[in-house]
């Protein structure tokens, strides 16, 4: 499968975008015979579009850096760069090193190979960077290819470079996901799914702590509340936080650097440790940072209006948590939609049953996302989330489910998370262009992401015996509030 010139071969995209010359080009050697003879019939009618390339013997060149019509030499493979199309089709030989030659130079490889079986075909989806004609359809290749619109090509041509960067570049590479594919095959039941294989990810990151094991719940979990100068919201959601029996500390990160914190004996006395941290700017992104004081592997990402969850409902949230650590799991859920009127996506609050977003203004997470936030997330993302005062909570659920691929998880059926103490002027989300700019927000950081790394699903996590009539005395949580 290895092809011996992928140390030669530079690819250079300013020749891909301005100086594409030849439709379709043939480079390949041993081609089979009848299939020859239908590719030089199609030379004969499509002279400009086909250009087909043999051994250079007739030159006396045996050097297999070049490839060779009847009149003049090229340089191989650098002569994939100036086409769209380079032609793998049946021959003596598999062809796969033209394959492989042909995604590194970003040509589109057309598959007029009925038998072929592609590499890793059981795991890579091969239509999203190749082209497959019947051989009985070869004569119509030409009239097949001209029909792909600019937009298709460039996906496929991005995802095929994609596809030879993270697997075919290196035997190292190919040795990796060889083994990769038999570990799954072993343990089916852990094996990867389609979005790990085919999804190119803007951080291609695999957490070292995600094993198939429930967390411990001895640490039990740190609530991280984010807070400017709201007191008597903060105390009493810090009075409310301590009656929760997993509770390991309050982590209050102080986001006014004009005002100091209250004193320390003004602060709600509970038998939990209690730390401040002031930070030097009020930006959001401070919510998400690796703070060294988070000693526990379960944060709670609270907002310090957040003062209507129950005990029971934070104790299940975390429980649930410890089964999906690799999620967010919490309470208020939004889902985006597509606007066909404006052909952009969409961030929708209305109550449906399918989510894709869990905001961190109630959420448990792995401390493990606020070391990615803060050291891999794009600077252009994290500007401007804390530019706009907005969109943390969405930035951070790009995050995990681009590089997880699944969905979060919503806890309970409580929906309504409004302040009834809070005077609406002062809730962030109560600012009229609050929606507007997060469907900016979502919008934005597709551009950046590459790809809609959002996944809907239609599930919530409840209480065994949540509903059922049974006495509280049989269940564990009875304070799981209405809607």
């Amino acid at each position: 499968m290895f092809h011996p010139y992928g140390g030669h071969v530079y690819v250079s995209h300013i020749i891909k975008v301005l100086k594409l010359i030849y439709l379709i080009v043939s480079t390949q050697i041993n081609i089979n015979p009848h299939l020859d003879n239908e590719l030089l019939e199609i030379n004969h009618l499509f002279p400009n579009e086909l250009l087909i390339l043999q051994s250079c013997s007739h030159f006396n060149m045996t050097d297999t850096f070049f490839r060779c019509t009847n009149r003049r030499s090229f340089k191989y493979p650098e002569i994939l760069q100036t086409a769209t199309f380079c032609l793998v089709v049946r021959g003596e030989k598999l062809g796969l090193s033209v394959l492989l030659e042909s995604l590194a130079t970003c040509c589109i490889p057309v598959i007029i190979f009925d038998s072929l079986v592609m590499p890793f075909d059981e795991v890579i989806d091969w239509s999203r960077a190749a082209v497959f004609i019947r051989e009985i359809d070869i004569q119509l290749s030409v009239e097949i290819l001209k029909k792909y619109s600019l937009q298709r090509i460039k996906e496929l041509q991005n995802h095929g470079s994609w596809l030879y960067n993270k697997y075919f570049q290196s035997i190292q590479l190919i040795t990796e996901t060889t083994l990769d594919i038999i570990t799954d095959r072993i343990f089916p039941s852990s094996a990867k799914n389609y979005y790990f294989w085919n999804e190119p990810r803007i951080l291609e990151i695999i957490s070292p702590v995600f094993v198939p094991v429930t967390i411990p719940k001895n640490d039990g979990f740190t609530a991280v509340i984010l807070t400017y100068d709201r007191i008597d919201l903060l105390f009493l959601l810090i009075h409310r936080l301590s009656k929760v029996p997993s509770l390991n500390k309050v982590l209050i990160v102080w986001n006014n650097e004009k005002k100091k914190p209250p004193q320390i004996s003004k602060w709600p006395k509970i038998y939990k440790r209690i730390k401040i941290i002031q930070t030097k700017k009020n930006i959001l992104s401070n919510r998400f940072y690796p703070f060294d004081e988070i000693e526990t592997e379960a944060v709670l990402s609270i907002d310090d209006d957040i003062i209507m969850l129950t005990e029971d409902e934070i104790e299940f949230a975390f429980e649930v948590w410890r089964e999906f650590p690799d999620r967010i799991v919490g309470f208020p859920s939004r889902t985006h939609t597509w606007d066909n009127k404006t052909a952009c996506w969409k961030y929708e609050s209305e109550w449906t049953n399918r989510i894709s977003m869990v905001l961190t203004g109630a959420a448990f997470y792995h401390k493990y996302w606020n070391y990615i936030y803060t050291t891999k997330l794009p600077e252009v993302i994290k500007e401007w989330v804390d530019k706009h005062m907005n969109c943390e909570d969405i930035a951070m659920n790009f995050l995990i489910s681009n590089i997880t691929r699944k969905a979060p998880i919503k806890v309970s059926a409580k929906k309504k998370f409004r302040c009834p103490e809070c005077v609406n002027t002062e809730m962030l989300s109560a600012d009229l262009t609050h929606m507007v700019e997060r469907t900016q927000c979502i919008n934005q950081f597709i551009k950046i992401f590459g790809y809609m790394p959002l996944i809907s699903v239609e599930f919530r996590a409840d209480p065994v015996l949540f509903k059922d009539n049974f006495p509280d005395k049989l269940k564990r949580f009875n304070n799981i509030g209405s809607l």
